[in-house]
């Protein structure tokens, strides 16, 4: 896929926009080709390109069957033991630790019993919206080709582990999502070549991976481009709402105007919605992975190993292994041992996986406390439109929050209450 910087920069057509979609990640496309199936023009800006960041290397799954909310998983009281180990599911960086709490503080808030059933509520919802705007999306950029269709399955090292995601699976099945709980045979038939550690697992028919998530990202993005959109390789730092619009000030020191504009710049989002009034708790949680090649263990479908906070995917470009969580904010150097950690126990699991010649990568995913993204009109005007704050789940919600955006800035009625997910509920 190519990456087209857009025009240069003393271009005078690209003084003014209809909308300005911030962030040309696969938030920023997906609402980029939603507005153009609107009847709208778009110019997407991003400093680094096409899906140049957090969307080049994530684990490449529509996971719409995860509604719940990470705080009501009981990660709650996991976190003290997985603190012990700096190379476990989850890592807190010391420095950080001071910025980070007011984050944690919410996290923990979100737990509570009163509030879990409404975060579900609005993640179901959201996910019901997903499963058919991204089959639209799909089917209008002609990716077709691009997407698995062979469910996935989440493993468990015992009988209490299975019994303790019980209440998680009770409500997938209150949602309507299908599920089925394997063991022995069928449980080798799903995925042979599992080490006898684990006894049962989940298999999620509904579950979907995309061949590539780069490729897939970046396919959107030529679509919308071949529609006529443009993108710029630009960073804007300056955002306000204007007299007929909106302006925006980009790095270089020019100034482009805008109609309406939305903000999807994912983990880098936080400082331009406080220009607008809007003090979101954004932070920033750090995935890394690892890309063995596509002949390194015959996989058959995503691997879900939740207890230990990682999963396995096969991608037309190999194995793919990541996940995890290291909270360290935008600007620390990335620790990549915690990817060979993973590694190590991917290993161990599949003990036939050949762990030779593999990529690293680390990406920022843009995290909010309570799970639940951001999308919504910002408190400055009405014609700037937040959409970020997706976590784990941006490609799995790009197609829906795109529609949701385009609803916004068209004026038409929304799809479901948004108010789960307003920018002010903070």
């Amino acid at each position: 896929m190519t990456v087209q910087p857009g025009r240069a920069a003393g271009d005078p057509a690209l003084a003014s926009a209809d909308v300005a979609v911030i962030g040309a990640g696969i938030i920023g496309l997906a609402c980029a080709q939603k507005l153009q199936q609107a009847g709208r023009s778009v110019a997407l800006l991003d400093p680094a390109g096409m899906a140049n960041r957090t969307s080049a290397g994530n684990a490449a799954a529509f996971a719409f069957s995860d509604i719940l909310p990470l705080a009501g998983r009981g990660l709650i009281f996991k976190v003290p033991g997985w603190l012990l180990d700096p190379l476990g599911p989850l890592s807190i960086r010391p420095a950080y630790l001071p910025r980070l709490l007011p984050w944690f503080w919410r996290f923990l808030r979100a737990g509570q019993a009163g509030r879990i059933a409404g975060a579900i509520a609005a993640q179901a919802a959201l996910m019901r919206l997903s499963e058919g705007e991204m089959a639209a999306l799909v089917e209008a950029c002609g990716l077709a080709a691009m997407v698995r269709h062979d469910g996935s399955l989440e493993l468990y090292e015992s009988e209490a582990e299975l019994t303790a995601s019980e209440e998680g699976w009770r409500h997938r099945r209150a949602a309507g999502i299908g599920f089925e709980h394997v063991r022995g045979a069928r449980l080798a038939e799903l995925q042979p070549g599992l080490a006898p550690r684990f006894v049962a697992g989940t298999f999620v028919p509904s579950w979907q991976t995309v061949s590539e998530p780069q490729h897939f990202a970046c396919a959107i993005g030529e679509h919308v481009l071949a529609q006529g959109g443009t993108l710029r390789m630009a960073e804007v730092v300056g955002i306000a709402p204007a007299e007929h619009g909106v302006t925006l000030r980009l790095r270089d020191g020019q100034i482009l105007q805008a109609r309406q504009a939305v903000l999807a710049a994912g983990a880098w989002s936080k400082h331009l919605a406080a220009q607008l009034g809007d003090r979101i708790p954004l932070d920033t949680e750090r995935g890394y992975n690892t890309t063995l090649p596509a002949d390194a263990f015959p996989l058959r479908r995503q691997l879900i190993f939740g207890a230990h906070g990682f999963v396995i995917t096969p991608l037309a470009t190999g194995i793919r292994v990541g996940g995890a969580v290291e909270l360290a904010g935008l600007d620390h150097p990335p620790n990549f041992a915690r990817a060979r950690a993973m590694l190590a126990k991917a290993k161990r699991f599949l003990p036939d996986l050949a762990t030779d010649g593999g990529r690293e990568w680390m990406g920022h995913r843009p995290s909010l406390p309570d799970s639940l993204p951001v999308i919504g009109a910002s408190r400055a005007s009405p014609h700037i439109v937040h959409a970020f704050g997706h976590g784990h789940l941006g490609l799995t919600q790009s197609a829906a929050t795109g529609r949701l955006v385009a609803d916004l800035l068209c004026a038409r009625r929304s799809a479901f209450d948004l108010s789960p997910f307003s920018p002010q509920r903070f």
